[in-house]
């Protein structure tokens, strides 16, 4: 067994691939409309979903509004280097909702920044 995929919700499908591939250089692996049930999905990731864990971004036509809740947390990506990256997405547009440092209670070095919809992102320094 393995992780094939997360999913996510997105209100404007194009605002969320320029986020995952443009700012976070994710590559569009498939994109698929459904006419008959009115969504469309688009696969994003680092590599390919034969091998790979991928994100899947769900775009329901018509809804423009998610109650993102309570219970989901965030998704991680390993970085190089958190503070730089952060300037990098900074440049970018991109909101970062935590600056690059170390975790309360902890050493490894963090931060967070949020997609289009809201859904936190958070960059993990490898040591």
């Amino acid at each position: 067994m393995r992780l094939l995929h997360t999913m996510l919700r997105v209100r404007d499908l194009d605002k969320s691939l320029a986020f995952y591939t443009g700012a976070l250089g994710m590559r569009l692996i498939r994109k698929t409309d459904y006419p008959g049930g009115e969504f469309t999905l688009a696969f994003v990731g680092y590599g390919d979903e034969v091998d790979s864990t991928v994100l899947e971004l769900t775009h329901n036509w018509g809804k423009d509004d998610y109650v993102l809740g309570d219970a989901f947390g965030h998704l991680a990506i390993a970085v190089d280097d958190a503070a730089a990256t952060c300037d990098q997405l900074r440049a970018k547009g991109v909101t970062i909702s935590r600056e690059a440092g170390p975790m309360k209670h902890g050493t490894t070095i963090i931060a967070f920044v949020v997609d289009p919809d809201g859904y936190k992102i958070e960059l993990i320094q490898r040591k």
